[in-house]
C-alpha cells in the first residue's frame, strides 16, 4: 500500500512524463510546489516506487519513467477521483450522433473517426454481435412504377436496403401485401438467408405473389454479413505519426494485429460484461500483439444489455484523462443512438 506522499510523487512523475516524454529526477520533483519534502526524501521515495515496480529508469539516467504498473495506478486514480469524468473540451472536438441516419454502420464509423480526432489516437468500435440478433421489421416500398425497395431492420440496429428493378410496372397492392407477408413470416427470426428461405416458401401463394416474393429473396442474402459489423478502425495515421513514433517500439506488430482484425474483435467482444470504462496497459493486454500499447474502452448499449465496445489504442505514454473521458462520452452517445433506434 503506497503512502499518500508516494502516491503524490508517482502522480507527479507520470504527469511530467506524459507532458514531456523525458525521465524526471528527484531534484525536479522536490522543486514542485505540491511536494513538502527535500531531495533526499524524494530520492528515497523514488527508489521505493521503483522497487515496488511502479517506476523504472532507462539506461544510466538518474531520472525515472512510469512502468505499466505505474500507468495503471495513475489511470485507476483518475477513474476513482472522477478527474476524467468530464466531457472533452472544445480543443478536442466533440461527438454528436443526433443527426446521424439510423444505420448502425454510419454511427459506428463516425464515432470511431470522432474519437480518433478527440484523442489523436487510433480509435476502434465494434458492432453488436450477430448471434442474438433477429429480424425486427421488413418494409417493401414502391419508389417508382417499376422500382421497389426492401428495407430490413435487425434487432441490433443493423439496416439493409435493396432496390429491385422490374421489367414492368408493379401493382401497389402487391407491394403492400408483400410487406405484411414478409413481416409475418420473418419477424423474430435469427439473421441469415438460410433461415429465411423456408419461411418465404408457401404452396398456397398464387403465381403472382410467389414470383414477386422470389424476386425479393436477395434482400435477405447479405443481411447476416452486414449485421455482423465487425471492427471499425480510424486514426492509424495519427497513431503512426512522428509525434507517437518514439513511444511505439512495436508499431509493426500492432498494425499486423489490426489488419487481421479477428483477434482484436474477439478480445473486445470478451469485454461485453464490463459495466464501466476498462483499461489494458502494456502487458495486461490479452492479445500479445497489443502488449506494447494501452487500450481504453467502454461498452455501449441499452439499459438491459451491452451491445458493443468503443475505445482507443495508443502508446502507454498517453493522455489518460482525455482518453478516458472521450471513450466514456463516445459510449454514452452510442447508447443514446441505439435508444433512438429502438424507440
Amino acid at each position: 500500500m503506497l503512502s499518500k506522499r508516494q502516491q503524490l510523487i508517482l502522480k507527479l512523475v507520470v504527469d511530467s512524463y506524459l507532458e514531456a516524454g523525458k525521465p524526471i529526477g528527484s531534484a525536479a520533483i522536490a522543486e514542485l510546489p505540491d511536494v513538502a519534502a527535500g531531495r533526499s526524501t524524494v530520492r528515497a521515495e523514488l527508489a521505493t516506487l521503483e522497487h515496488e515496480g511502479y517506476l523504472t529508469h532507462p539506461h544510466t539516467s538518474a531520472g525515472r519513467v512510469p512502468t505499466d504498473s505505474g500507468y495503471r495506478f495513475y489511470a485507476d486514480a483518475l477513474l476513482a477521483s472522477g478527474a476524467a469524468s468530464g466531457r472533452p473540451g472544445p480543443a478536442h472536438g466533440s461527438l454528436d450522433l443526433t443527426r446521424m441516419r439510423r444505420e448502425i454502420e454510419d454511427a459506428l464509423r463516425e464515432t470511431a473517426a470522432a474519437l480518433s480526432r478527440m484523442t489523436d489516437l487510433l480509435a476502434v468500435a465494434t458492432g453488436p454481435p450477430p448471434s442474438s440478433a433477429h429480424i425486427q421489421r421488413v418494409e417493401a416500398l414502391r419508389l417508382q412504377p417499376r422500382v421497389v425497395m426492401v428495407i430490413v431492420i435487425a434487432s441490433n440496429g443493423a439496416v439493409t436496403k435493396r432496390v429491385f428493378n422490374f421489367s414492368r410496372a408493379v401493382d401497389p397492392g402487391l407491394v403492400e401485401w408483400a410487406s405484411s407477408f414478409l413481416n409475418e413470416r420473418l419477424r423474430g427470426l435469427a439473421l441469415g438467408a438460410r433461415m429465411t428461405g423456408d419461411r418465404l416458401t408457401d404452396p398456397e401463394l398464387g403465381p403472382a405473389e410467389r414470383d414477386f416474393i422470389d424476386e425479393l429473396r436477395d434482400a435477405f442474402s447479405v443481411l447476416e454479413e452486414q449485421a455482423a459489423s465487425d471492427l471499425y478502425v480510424e486514426g492509424a495515421a495519427r497513431l503512426l505519426s512522428a509525434e507517437h513514433a518514439p513511444d511505439l517500439p512495436r508499431a509493426d506488430a500492432l498494425m499486423r494485429a489490426l489488419e487481421r482484425r479477428a483477434n482484436v474483435l474477439e478480445v473486445l467482444r470478451s469485454t461485453l460484461d464490463e459495466r464501466s470504462v476498462f483499461m489494458w496497459i502494456g502487458d495486461e493486454n490479452p492479445a500479445p500483439e497489443l502488449r506494447s500499447v494501452s487500450m481504453i474502452g467502454a461498452n455501449y448499449g441499452l439499459g438491459y444489455r451491452n451491445l458493443g465496445t468503443v475505445g482507443v489504442v495508443g502508446p502507454t505514454r498517453m493522455d489518460y484523462a482525455t482518453a478516458i473521458s472521450s471513450v466514456r462520452n463516445a459510449a454514452t452517445e452510442l447508447s443514446h443512438f441505439f435508444e433512438s433506434v429502438y424507440g
